[in-house]
């Protein structure tokens, strides 16, 4: 029943010329992380298109060709073109734009992503094993001036960012400044020319998981910004 019922929006969501939803996963993770966002979006009306990317194997430079010029053939021709990332999925959107004029592109949604580089790959970049572990562009992710998210400019797109303030990292938070999400402090997350940006009390990890989250990424989609909570 499941199965069919996603075939059935699939089917609806082509048919109608749905608005396409490209999924980018985050660093040493794989399309299953954004399962649940992908079938959220199914029911919102949305056509995700959610690939993997061998994220370990190549620099950054390389990756951005590999994973988003594939998922965005896919797409519905002369529809709008949308991002939902996760992490280094956000640095792979911001590096194939800085070589690409994407002219359907509609909005862009980065989940904790390392905008101004991680002081975890600062602290740790030089450790046996950190190469192995998070491959080329896990080592282009630092927070120097020639860190490759610090060499891509600011935004000329539509884009909205969520960052994180929990941690199940106690190791990890120690070597990032300030509130962080266990993997990247709230500033980093931060863009020059960003539309939005809201705090949401979730893990680096898990996030592209949460409810709440899944919820804000749609109000961003439709509407162009997030639901601030308006309270004190």
């Amino acid at each position: 029943m499941k199965f069919i019922s996603l075939v059935f929006l699939l089917c609806f969501s082509i048919s109608t010329q749905a608005s396409c939803v490209i999924l980018l996963h985050g660093l040493a993770r794989s399309p299953d992380s954004m399962e649940t966002l992908e079938r959220a979006l199914l029911k919102e009306g949305f056509l995700p298109i959610n690939e993997g990317y061998p994220s370990r194997e190549y620099p950054i430079e390389q990756l951005a060709e590999i994973a988003i010029k594939p998922a965005i053939d896919k797409c519905p021709k002369n529809e709008s073109v949308n991002f939902v990332t996760h992490s280094l999925g956000g640095i792979l959107v911001r590096q194939y734009l800085s070589k690409h004029d994407l002219a359907n592109l509609n909005r862009v949604v980065m989940l904790g992503p390392p905008n101004q580089g991680s002081e975890v790959v600062d602290k740790l970049g030089d450790l046996p094993g950190f190469h192995f572990i998070n491959g080329d562009a896990g080592m282009q992710l630092g927070t120097g001036e020639l860190s490759i998210p610090n060499t891509l400019g600011k935004a000329n797109f539509d884009v909205g960012i969520i960052a994180g303030t929990r941690s199940i990292n106690w190791i990890l938070s120690s070597l990032i400044p300030n509130r962080d999400d266990g993997k990247v402090s709230i500033e980093s997350t931060k863009l020059d020319g960003m539309n939005d940006h809201i705090e949401m009390p979730v893990t680096h990890p898990f996030m592209m998981k949460n409810d709440r989250v899944i919820a804000q990424v749609v109000n961003y989609l439709k509407n162009g910004s997030f639901e601030h909570d308006s309270k004190p």
